[in-house]
């Protein structure tokens, strides 16, 4: 998420009620969790492990909880619960934004798209020309969508990332301010669900194909041109490059990539990244003869045992 405008170290410490390291007009132009960061972004660290991960990451502001050296060019905001300080500053510049009507007048959308009755287009929604929402489909604030998009009935586009801080008093929400962004002549089935991003941005790329029943994580990348088929499950952070064909029920662990053109085959779980060009198939997922010779020994093994015991 970035901050327009942007903001100053010491206003923002004094925010979220915090100590700091640099110059009072250091400059920040944006917040986001760690897997995401960029240049003038503002994160957050809160547990040793991570502490250096975080320092010399691409952030530039680091809000954290224990008094350490500062890294050259960047500066530092010293708090007790960096979490809870970083979800302040969501809640105080994404705060959720109710709605009483299903298409709210800041939304923008393009010529001759239709929209089918009972569809709910959120805050600051884009959509592009010539789309078709189905009925009941729910667009989240701040989606963006491309041309030639179709979307059927009971998809949800935005919300909010499955992810939680675990505390002795249960689990913390992370809130999430991300957005969702779809390409042109996407087509997305039936009851999906595509969570926004935590920080950043969840995105499908053009000519991408979604059939009924898939979850999208939060931060994930779908590139152009892929196929994903019903039921499949893929995870937070993961990145799908172009050409790829995911078939039903397959299951995708979060942080992986999977390769340009890659093959999975149905009911398959992915624990790795994997090779472009190739296919795979099992649980786990692996290159697809690979897995059939598995297949082919573990069915003689009755036989193997059996002459034994003779």
């Amino acid at each position: 998420m970035k901050f327009n405008p942007a903001l100053q170290l010491a206003q923002v410490a004094e925010m979220i009620g915090a100590e700091y390291n640099g110059a009072p007009d250091f400059l920040i132009t944006g917040l986001n969790e760690i897997h995401m960061v960029e240049a003038g972004d503002v994160t957050f660290v809160d547990h040793p492990k991570y502490y250096d991960k975080a320092l010399n990451s691409k952030a530039t502001t680091i809000i954290i909880n224990k008094k350490v050296e500062c890294p050259a060019g960047k500066a530092l905001l010293f708090h007790d619960k960096p979490f809870d300080a970083f979800i302040q500053l969501i809640r105080k510049y994404r705060p959720f934004e109710a709605s009483n009507v299903n298409i709210s007048p800041s939304a923008e959308i393009g010529e001759g798209t239709v929209i089918q009755p009972g569809a709910f287009i959120g805050n600051h929604v884009t959509i592009g020309k010539n789309c078709l929402i189905h009925a009941n489909v729910s667009i989240y604030d701040h989606t963006a969508i491309g041309d030639d998009v179709i979307i059927h009935s009971n998809s949800v586009l935005g919300a909010d990332a499955y992810y939680f801080q675990r505390r002795p008093e249960g689990y913390k929400k992370f809130e999430s301010c991300g957005r969702v962004i779809i390409g042109n002549r996407v087509e997305i089935g039936a009851l999906c669900s595509i969570d926004k991003g935590v920080t950043g941005d969840t995105e499908i790329g053009d000519g991408t194909k979604l059939d009924n029943h898939c979850q999208v994580g939060h931060d994930t990348y779908i590139g152009k041109n892929c196929l994903i088929g019903s039921h499949a499950a893929i995870a937070g952070v993961t990145r799908i490059e172009d050409d790829v064909i995911v078939w039903g029920r397959v299951a995708i662990n979060k942080d992986l990539v999977i390769g340009k053109g890659a093959v999975i085959l149905a009911t398959s779980a992915v624990d790795k990244t994997l090779e472009g060009g190739k296919t795979y198939f099992g649980v786990p997922a692996d290159e697809v003869r690979k897995k059939w010779r598995e297949l082919a020994a573990l069915r003689q093994l009755p036989d193997l045992i059996s002459s034994k015991k003779i």
